[in-house]
């Protein structure tokens, strides 16, 4: 999926009524099928530019195309079910259900969707199978280790067969070792799947690994690494 965001606005009212402006005229592209690390120091915007684009958050002003599209006037129906449709995310914290086991949370997206249980089932565990879960496809989250936990999210993600990744620091609650693994998968599905990938994270090593990279400061993307 291919994005292009012009002078692109967002801000928010805080608890004393003053108006915070977080986004500020904010310029990106990115191509089909290629992958993008967003740095910068925390509170300069980098989730809720994320979020925009992911359509979970109106913008006040500006422009948001994806695959051509002018997404910025969608009415917030028409915003989910574009992002149930072509988006997939991966946060920080994997938010998996606690009650269900790895393969029914992979599950999850296309059941609420109404598709067959048993169609459903066969996907999922092929998912699991491609993130080298499929042996813990009947453990609970709390029998799952960080790396394992973050694995299954990446699989859930998968579900819907997005276009685009949208990744917040997916690695951020994991050691190096483990972190470099989610890395590789998410690089590998990304060759596989020819999904665009955009990530926020702080770990330098991580951002050199993707083919382009911007760091957000005073509300805008500045470009640092192309292709």
């Amino acid at each position: 999926m291919q994005i292009q965001v012009s002078n692109l606005h967002k801000s928010y009212i805080d608890g004393e009524g003053l108006k915070l402006h977080i986004l500020r005229g904010l310029n990106f592209e990115a191509k089909s099928g290629s992958t993008v690390a967003i740095v910068g120091t925390s509170g300069t915007g980098k989730s809720t530019f994320l979020h925009t684009i992911g359509m979970l958050e109106a913008i006040d002003e500006g422009k948001l195309y994806l695959d051509g599209s002018d997404l910025a006037n969608l009415t917030r129906d028409q915003a989910a079910q574009f992002r149930n449709e072509k988006v997939g995310f991966i946060f920080q914290f994997h938010q998996l259900l606690q009650d269900f086991t790895a393969l029914e949370n992979v599950m999850i997206p296309q059941l609420i969707q109404g598709k067959n249980t048993g169609i459903v089932q066969k996907y999922a565990f092929e998912l699991l199978e491609k993130v080298g879960l499929s042996e813990r496809a009947g453990h609970k989250p709390t029998q799952l280790s960080g790396g394992e936990q973050q694995r299954v999210a990446i699989a859930r993600a998968l579900a819907m067969e997005p276009e685009l990744f949208l990744a917040d620091e997916p690695t951020g609650n994991l050691d190096q070792e483990t972190g470099e693994q989610v890395m590789e998968i998410l690089l590998r599905l990304n060759r596989e799947n020819k999904t665009t990938l955009v990530m926020i994270t702080h770990n330098t090593n991580l951002a050199s690994a993707m083919q382009y990279q911007h760091r957000m400061e005073n509300g805008q993307l500045h470009l640092l690494k192309n292709g």
